[in-house]
């Protein structure tokens, strides 16, 4: 297929509709040109997956949805407590002057706090140069390029199509003892119950970390193969900068704006093989929580009441979560990157109330790598887009995996349980990592 494509891209047909596209627009105004490649056997472009240029991947399996996005045509970045307004205006300048034919969209990510920068820039918007989309089996590009890069564009489109390198089967070391850092979680967990006790805040998010080391380096598609199989009905996702790679599976929408009407998920409440069930009254407390500080973010951005709809169970794997699903219509101006600054941090990932809980986190040294409990998501020229919050992620750098994992504290926390519960959830990666699943065939006929 993609050799097909390469073909195209020499064809002069494909500069005329460049030119076409850019008549009259501003030197830097984004292009996107979408061109359909029908159907084919594997869509899911795990085997296009770049080993060295930057790369965004977002899929839903059950939903027969994937995307790729291949080198980036423009990009922006922020950090700071005004990133989501900062993208806001970029975002809108760029839009304002974003020619296309097609579905054209830009991907998105940023840091669970404001300030973290590596590997990955604490936030950042791109419009990917290559897309690769499947929908219901029908494969579709879209090609981007600023407006005064038309000439050289093909060129770099196909030097970013070349066949990605193979890499090695890889093993996996010993992982080293962990008792020592259970301990020290432990302790933190105890200290969050008494800064609890003290009725300083209600809920604290804690995570860990656990780093495995291979012998040769690890390739992310390996990793998003497994979780393709283990979890359609979750958002899988990664994001490469050529040196690193960010991914994971995320049963939990943050926000998605559409044609002006709002969702956002309230999830929260974990539940495993051996654990309490999720009507225990520690994950109902949890679930009403996350609930309550959605709706009081959300009414201030909506033009009438939110609906909030009844709590059902949500499973991601092994591991199951309460969801509740809030929605309403956006009021007049508001914004996708609004939302986002309006819900983020939820108490799902971050603690209740807010302002106390990122508090006791920084003082209490809570470091999370990548954009692990941030989001990930995209957004349209017309505004309309989607972010999940990014959970069950792991990052790659070469031979190295570091997996991140938390659990909520609140009054009555048991901490040997909720031990186990990062447990619970390092084994869904751990799990994708050793599957046998299908290894990817080749896209380029």
């Amino acid at each position: 297929m993609l050799n097909a494509l390469r073909q195209r891209l020499a064809e002069p047909a494909l500069g005329r509709q460049l030119h076409t596209l850019a008549a009259g627009a501003p030197a830097s105004a984004p292009l996107s040109l979408t061109l359909e490649l029908g159907r084919h056997a594997t869509p899911d472009w795990l085997a296009t997956l770049p080993t060295d240029a930057p790369f965004w991947y977002q899929a839903r399996p059950a939903q027969g949805s994937f995307q790729l996005g291949i080198g980036h045509a423009l990009q922006l970045t922020s950090a700071g407590p005004n990133r989501f307004a900062a993208l806001d205006n970029a975002f809108a300048g760029l839009a304002a002057h974003w020619r296309h034919n097609g579905q054209a969209l830009a991907f998105c990510g940023f840091a669970f706090d404001e300030h973290s920068q590596e590997p990955l820039p604490n936030a950042l918007l791109t419009i990917p140069a290559i897309l690769l989309e499947t929908r219901d089996g029908r494969c579709r590009v879209t090609l981007s390029t600023p407006a005064d890069k038309i000439v050289q564009a093909p060129a770099d489109w196909q030097r970013l199509l070349l066949p990605a390198k193979r890499q090695a089967a890889f093993r996996l070391r010993p992982a080293a003892d962990q008792t020592l850092a259970e301990r020290a979680w432990i302790a933190r967990v105890h200290a969050a119950l008494a800064a609890i006790a003290a009725q300083r805040l209600d809920k604290i998010v804690l995570t860990r970390q656990r780093v495995l080391e291979a012998d040769k380096p690890i390739p992310a598609a390996h990793l998003l193969g497994g979780l393709l199989e283990q979890q359609p009905d979750s958002l899988i996702y990664a994001h490469g900068n050529g040196s690193a790679v960010f991914l994971g599976a995320t049963p939990e929408r943050l926000v998605r704006l559409k044609a002006g009407h709002i969702d956002a998920d309230a999830l929260a409440g974990t539940a495993w093989q051996g654990s309490p069930t999720l009507d225990a009254p520690k994950n109902r407390h949890e679930q009403s929580l996350v609930v309550a500080a959605i709706v009081a973010a959300l009414e201030k951005h909506c033009a009438g009441p939110l609906q909030i709809g009844p709590a059902a169970v949500c499973a991601a794997g092994q591991i199951q979560h309460l969801r509740t699903p809030i929605s309403g219509c956006a009021a007049t101006g508001i914004t996708l990157f609004d939302l986002l600054h309006a819900v983020h941090p939820t108490p799902a990932v971050g603690g209740f109330p807010t302002a106390a809980a990122l508090d006791w986190l920084a003082a209490h040294g809570e470091r999370r790598s990548g954009w692990y409990s941030g989001g990930f998501g995209s957004v349209r020229p017309n505004g309309d887009g989607e972010f999940s919050v990014a959970l069950r992620s792991a990052l790659i750098e070469g031979s190295r995996l570091e997996l991140q994992a938390g659990a909520g504290i609140v009054a009555g926390s048991d901490p040997a349980q909720e031990l186990a519960e990062t447990e619970a959830k390092f084994g869904t990666l751990l799990a994708a990592l050793a599957a046998q699943h299908t290894a990817p065939r080749s896209h380029l006929g």
